[in-house]
Order: structure tokens, then sequence, then C-alpha cells
């Protein structure tokens, strides 16, 4: 299983000379990916894993070095076909191959150029497919679209760094020089940890204008929900603050009555109260006057005229059925039979009552 390892995915500023004049076959082994879709010109180390895939890289270490890196569409698929692998991958060389002792192998693979696929046959012992490159839609020069995508793309990367995703200083300063749309969109795409799909269509947009346009609409919306969890985080960290704070003060109110000698006789109370408040299962506004009026017995001294009549009210409060509802029983008749047999004579006060019933 072809999967990324811990190392940080690199861009070669510029590609070589040799780079330029490589001939890529019209046939090429394929490595399908689980869990990353691989860019022109990154480099990044794989693990493999699956034995077809193992000799997918084999076949391409004996003939030009190149493998086309193909993601999988079901990332559960263990012997992918041509319909289980998406329509564009990447043409790539591989730079370096390590066995494992567990039987898998490392490679280090750069990637080249974008490719369509055409056919895949998966008969024989691997993976081969027969491929289209495609060419880039360089985007005009000069154009003022382009110039606003880029600068948009660099301060959106720099903003979702500062809100905390994982992106290197090292990337930063080459995407802060970095002056081709068409690789800048792919070098950020890369740095983002995107969904597979979302990654893929930018894989397959050959369009240097769009490619840029989509990787910034994906940018605005990474950077959203950054923004919302430093929202939570922070808010997060203000409540443990507080509690800790109540927690520390609550210890220091403690201490205090210990030293004067008065004890916590309303420790035993005020606890109880908080239990039966949690619960009653009030309606809001009556659970924040509550708690609210418990703060203030919590901090008022045992002996205090107030605290009686507090602890008396936090008693009704507590005590009130919030949650608990009986069914009405609107049998009028059975009420006049009950009022006649619980009570002799008062036939105006019964009636009277029947007509409130009535109502």
């Amino acid at each position: 299983m072809p999967k990324k390892t811990n190392d940080e995915v690199k861009q070669v500023p510029e590609p070589t000379e040799v780079e330029q004049q490589l001939q890529i076959p019209a046939e090429l082994p394929v490595l399908p990916l689980r869990d990353i879709v691989i860019y022109p010109f990154m480099i990044v180390p794989l693990f493999v894993s699956r034995e077809r895939s193992i000799r997918a890289v084999d076949e391409a270490l004996g003939e030009h070095r190149m493998i086309l890196l193909v993601c999988q569409k079901d990332l559960d698929k263990e012997e992918p076909v041509q319909n289980d692998l998406y329509g564009v991958g990447t043409v790539a060389v591989i730079m370096r191959m390590l066995k494992l002792p567990d039987g898998r192998i490392r490679i280090l693979v750069q990637g080249i150029s974008r490719a369509k696929v055409e056919e895949v046959n998966s008969g024989g012992e691997f993976l081969r497919a027969r491929l289209q490159v495609v060419e880039e839609v360089m985007a005009p020069e000069r154009s003022l679209e382009v110039e606003a995508l880029v600068r948009n793309v660099r301060g959106s990367m720099e903003k979702a760094a500062n809100l905390g995703k994982n992106i290197s200083p090292e990337v930063m300063a080459i995407i802060a020089n970095l002056d081709d749309a068409g690789r800048l969109a792919d070098l950020s795409a890369s740095n983002l940890e995107l969904k597979v799909e979302d990654a893929q269509s930018v894989l397959e947009i050959a369009d240097t204008t769009a490619r840029v346009r989509r990787v910034n609409e994906l940018l605005n919306k990474e950077i959203e929900v950054l923004t919302v969890q430093q929202e939570i985080n922070t808010q997060a960290r203000a409540d443990i603050d507080r509690s800790q704070r109540e927690f520390y003060l609550r210890q220091q109110m403690k201490a205090i009555q210990t030293e004067l000698g008065e004890g916590n006789e309303l420790g035993e109370d005020v606890q109880q109260f908080r239990e039966k408040i949690e619960a009653a299962k009030m309606p809001k506004p009556a659970e924040e006057e509550a708690l609210r009026q418990l703060k203030k017995l919590e901090r008022m001294h045992p002996d205090a005229a107030e605290t009686a009549t507090l602890r008396n009210w936090m008693e009704i409060m507590t005590d009130l059925p919030w949650s608990k509802a009986s069914k009405d029983n609107l049998d009028l008749h059975k009420a006049e039979r009950i009022l006649d047999e619980d009570h002799y004579g008062l036939d105006k006060v019964k009636e009277r009552i029947i007509e409130a019933l009535a109502v």
C-alpha cells in the first residue's frame, strides 16, 4: 500500500535540464495511491507494501525509472482496476528505492507531468496504463486576475499558517517567491492536507488560471474552518481558566474559614442544592437565577440573618416539580361526584368549583 511517510512534501525550485528533456513513454507501470495526490515537481517519500505495486516499481526501475501515480477512488480496494482509479494521475521519476526488512519498500519519487489515463491493463503481474501527457494551458501574460489570485493565495497561505496550519517555513519561503501560478497552486494544494476529492480536482485542471482560482476557493474555505476552530479552542481555554479560578478561590475561602474557626457549615448544603438544580431540569432562566443565588449563599456567613431566608428559597426552588407533570382529568361528572362524597351541603360553592373547572 503506497503511503506517504512523515517526511515533508518538498518542491524542486526549478526543473533541471535533464527533467526538461525526459521523454515520457506512451505506456507506464501504475502505482495506485490510497491517501495522497502527488503533483508535478513534488518530491515525496512513499511506502509500498502491495505485491503488485512492488512489481510495478521493479518494472519501472528496470526501464525508464518512470511510473504513473494514480489515486484510488475507494481507499479500501485492495486490488484496484481501471474503474477504481481516477482518470488523471502524475508521471513521476523514482529517485531512490530502499527495501525494508518487513518486505515493504520505500521509494522517493518526483512528479514530472500530469497525465490522462487512457486505458489500464490489469491482467498482468502489475497494472500498466496507456496514457496521454496533459499539456498545461498557461495563464495570459500580465493578467490582472492571475496576479490578484496569486497574491490572494500567498496571503491566504500565510494566514492559514498563522491560524495553526502545519506549513513549514521553508515551504512558505518558496511560496513567497514563486510567480508561476500553476506551480503555486500545486505547491499550496499539496500542503493543505486536503480531502482526496479536493486534491484530485486540482490535479485534473490543466488551465493554470482555473487551477489557481480553484486553490484560492479551497484556501478560503480552509481559513473559515481554521478560524472557527481557533474560536472554539479559545472559548474552551477560557472556560477551563474560569473553572480553575473558581476552584482556586473556593479553596482560598475554605482556608480562610478554617483559619477563622468558622468551618464550612454551608458547604454540604451548597453542594446538595447544586446537585438538586442539575437534577431538576429547570427552564434556563430559572436555572440561571438559582445558580446565581447559590453562589451568593456560598459566600454568606452561616449565622447571617439572610442566610436562612436564602436557604429556604433554595429549598422551595429545588423542590418544585419542574420536570414532572400529571395528566389533567377533565371529567366534570367525576369531579362533581367527588365533591358530593367528600363535602356535605355547600351546593353553591360546589357549583362555582364545577363552573371554574369547566372553563
